[in-house]
């Protein structure tokens, strides 16, 4: 019966060292945030998720071809929306609908929940969704990050992050490269993804925190999140992903 028992206990053991799965050290952050606790006035509220993330791919190297597919691709998956969950239940979550049970809590070294525990962000931000993509892009050569540097059109940088990243199985290929080129359009080049230099050039935002309406590339600080913002065009994204200078510094 001992040799039986030392069998059971060995083994009992070893299926439960096997599992990986990684929980958030907020308890808080368990559930996506409720979009309602967030004034309609608020910099988050009113700020331009798409935008953002074209303009951190292009901060990180990427030329704005092959930045505008990555967001095409996001679009389709979530919106750019950081707190989607997959419609009817399913395990997607976040702007690239990651997997729960794989890439969004569990795979080993390759999950945004440890990601996020590490850096002492939450899994559900924007910037830490973003980082997490970069930080798997350029750490797992088979998330194709060589592929999308080699697309030199919207239509294969789109294919590229599609296929090696995304892995969607059923893709709605002509979707996604529509939206990339929406994407391109808005924001690149002259399309006013970076502001114009001065105040003048754009359209302002109007700021919850400081209660007024500011000027193109006016800089706040949120009270509601503590982020910063950069006004761009109308809209407030995130200022480190902006390359256009500040006109005007608000820190709380």
């Amino acid at each position: 019966m001992s040799r039986l028992w030392l069998l059971f206990v060995l083994a009992t053991s070893a299926c439960t060292q096997s599992v990986d799965v990684i929980e958030p050290d907020n308890p808080a952050d368990v559930d996506p945030p409720d979009p309602s606790m967030q004034p309609a006035t608020s910099e988050p509220a009113l700020s331009n998720a798409e935008q953002t993330a074209f303009n951190y791919f292009v901060s990180k190297g990427l030329t704005e071809v092959q930045s505008a597919g990555v967001v095409g691709n996001l679009i389709q998956e979530s919106n750019v929306i950081a707190s989607a969950v997959e419609y009817g239940g399913g395990p997607g979550r976040g702007i690239a609908q990651w997997s729960v049970g794989g890439r969004w809590d569990s795979s080993h070294n390759d999950n945004v929940t440890a990601y996020a525990n590490q850096q002492g962000t939450s899994r559900w931000a924007l910037n830490t969704q973003l980082d997490f993509i970069w930080y798997e892009l350029t750490t797992y050569s088979g998330y194709g990050l060589a592929q999308l540097k080699a697309a030199t059109t919207v239509s294969s940088a789109t294919v590229a992050f599609m296929a090696k990243f995304e892995v969607c199985g059923t893709c709605n290929q002509t979707g996604r490269v529509n939206d990339a080129n929406q994407v391109l359009a808005a924001y690149g080049g002259s399309g006013g993804g970076s502001g114009g230099g001065s105040g003048s050039g754009g359209a302002g935002c109007y700021s919850g925190t400081l209660v007024e309406q500011m000027p193109e590339n006016a800089c706040v600080q949120s009270k509601f999140d503590d982020l910063w913002y950069q006004c761009s065009n109308g809209s407030w994204v995130d200022r480190w992903s902006d390359p256009t200078a500040c006109n005007g510094v608000h820190p709380l």
